[in-house]
């Protein structure tokens, strides 16, 4: 079992989008997912459709028993092979650190409860609070996503240092996964030119291939299903670049 915390500190570069898009080449694979949403906007557990639920991430944490997030994992409208521990608004308040565990108890909450499974992607908040904290100390690898805009390098320089700190502070097992470029427009000089700067400066760690702007993406979310189930040709585009990303976090 692999576990990839999906990290941005700036939001509306598509972070829960990219966990959708792995969950989503995931169950094209009929490989079990688990998506834990540690995001306040719960983007990702509308996007998933759970049935009601009782409990979300934000209960686990203040519990923090070993292996108790088994209670809150709730199967998704996606299918059996994708299950979610959803997240909601009321989350953010646990946001601060509260006693010396704070930032483990992610971790610790998981023990047991997701051995089944084959890759746990966990949706980090666009900060570098003490959820973000927790997902990075549940984790095997952070994948750092990124936009290719002005701001593309020093986001990506920020993350992959929380990262690092987070290594050394809270799991050293840790390591990045790499850095993924969404919603690239191929056609614009500008993209091209962020892109070819990104991998002036972390060469390889830059993933290949990066992810295309298509509408497809949206409409499918919209619809309730993973873009791999969007008969398009961007939709067949973007799954196809996903799927190299997820073969990448899980060798």
């Amino acid at each position: 079992m692999s576990a990839v915390a999906v990290l941005s500190l700036k939001g509306g570069v598509g972070k829960s989008t990219t966990v959708l898009g792995l969950a989503g080449a995931a169950w094209a694979r009929g490989i079990r997912a688990l998506v834990i949403d540690l995001d306040p906007q719960a983007n990702a557990t509308v996007a998933l459709d759970p049935p009601p639920f009782a409990f979300t991430v934000g209960d686990v944490l203040a519990d923090g028993r070993p292996g108790i997030a088994r209670e809150a994992i709730v199967r998704t409208g996606w299918g059996p092979q994708v299950d979610l521990l959803p997240s909601e608004e009321a989350v953010a308040h646990r946001n601060r650190p509260e006693g010396a565990d704070s930032a483990t108890r992610l971790r610790v909450s998981l023990a047991g409860a997701v051995d089944g499974y084959d890759i746990v992607l966990i949706d980090c908040p666009p900060s570098l609070d003490e959820l973000t904290r927790n997902g990075l100390a549940a984790a095997d690898s952070a994948l750092v996503v990124t936009e290719p805009g002005f701001f593309a390098l020093q986001g990506a320089t920020r993350a992959l240092r929380a990262v690092e700190a987070a290594r050394t502070s809270v799991n050293l097992r840790l390591q990045p996964a790499g850095v993924l470029v969404n919603r690239v427009r191929g056609n614009l000089s500008e993209h091209r030119y962020r892109i070819e700067e990104l991998r002036g400066v972390y060469g390889d760690l830059v993933l290949n291939p990066v992810i295309p702007e298509r509408s497809a993406v949206q409409q499918a979310q919209g619809a309730g299903v993973p873009v791999q189930a969007w008969r398009s040709p961007g939709a067949a585009e973007v799954s196809d670049a996903f799927d190299d990303i997820l073969d990448r976090l899980l060798t």
